[in-house]
């Protein structure tokens, strides 16, 4: 999902979390109202958010046990230690929350977005700010959860990433989705060599209802 700062893919993200009431209209996750059905729909969605939000009071571990929690799941060890394995985490598992770098807070909101095994997860710019490695180990892992069954949002502003790692583009301006297909369909009604272009294009105006379905 594209869009510039203020095109509303938070405010969409939050209301698909339950964090903000939509105003009109409906949302549903894997088919469960976000209202109605709310807690079955937050049981279907993992987020990672764009903020870097932790308890200072925890280890890495104490934090995915406590997250694990919040979902019924006790003895949830061993997909702890198998998600610590594919964000690089293992050696941190036992390190308080504080002690940890930018970038390493951010594996763990990644981590936290998985306890629980969700069939949707949202990455809001998860690779926002962090170094080459961590980026270049997130992609292999969003690819691998995807290929195993999971269905990935991911907001991002690097357009290569979308490119590289998404299926399907939606880019959302000033509220409305202005575009939504496959990358490559995209790529071809545009007209553009790549993804930054056809973004700067459909953002100008030159947009095509063709896309909107």
């Amino acid at each position: 999902m594209l869009g510039p700062n203020g095109a509303g893919k938070t405010t969409m993200i939050s209301i698909l979390a339950g964090i903000t009431q939509a105003s009109s209209g409906s949302a549903r996750v894997c088919g469960y109202d976000v209202t109605a059905d709310f807690r079955d729909a937050r049981r279907s969605l993992g987020v990672v958010p764009q903020e870097i939000v932790y308890d200072p009071f925890f280890t890495v571990r104490e934090s995915l046990r406590l997250q694990s929690g919040y979902f019924g799941l006790r003895n949830n060890d061993d997909w702890i230690d198998e998600i610590l394995a594919n964000l690089g985490l293992s050696d941190k598992a036992d390190a308080n929350m504080r002690a940890l770098s930018g970038g390493m807070k951010r594996r763990v909101l990644v981590a936290q977005a998985l306890v629980h095994r969700p069939p949707v997860i949202i990455l809001d710019e998860p690779t926002a700010g962090v170094d080459v490695d961590l980026r270049r180990n997130l992609w292999e892992f969003i690819a691998r959860l995807n290929k195993a069954g999971h269905t990935i949002l991911l907001t991002t502003h690097y357009l290569e990433e979308a490119e590289a790692l998404c299926g399907r583009i939606a880019m959302l301006k000033d509220g409305d989705i202005i575009a939504l297909d496959t990358t490559q369909r995209l790529l071809d009604r545009v007209g553009g060599h790549d993804l930054e272009e056809a973004f700067v294009r459909i953002m100008h105006g030159e947009q095509f209802n063709e896309a909107l379905a």
